[in-house]
């Protein structure tokens, strides 16, 4: 199953994104879902928090969630704060490399 996304994931837009994930992940046996942020150009931690819980609820269910399409913003996040390997990635993921300070 796919769960498509579109704008900015933030403090706002996260309470509806929760209720959006929970209803999937807790309504019929989904095997596999993907949450698709290829038309998410920005996210905050709320929208993080929000991802984490969905994974920790996909994974009580036994449910695959895989992330697609990361690009700038939420991808940078993710690596960032060292949660992105937490998560099954497929799809374009923007390539900019992300430089360490020396």
């Amino acid at each position: 199953m796919r769960f498509c996304l579109e704008g900015r994931l933030t403090i706002d837009s996260s309470p509806a994104l929760r209720e959006g994930l929970l209803e999937v992940l807790s309504g019929k046996e989904v095997q596999n879902l993907t949450v698709d942020l290829s038309d998410v150009p920005y996210m905050d931690l709320s929208g993080v928090a929000t991802l984490l819980e969905a994974l920790k609820v996909a994974r009580l269910c036994e449910t695959s969630l895989k992330l697609s399409g990361l690009r700038d913003r939420p991808r940078y996040l993710l690596e960032v704060t060292g949660l992105r390997s937490l998560f099954e990635t497929s799809g374009p993921i923007d390539a900019f490399p992300i430089q360490k300070a020396p």
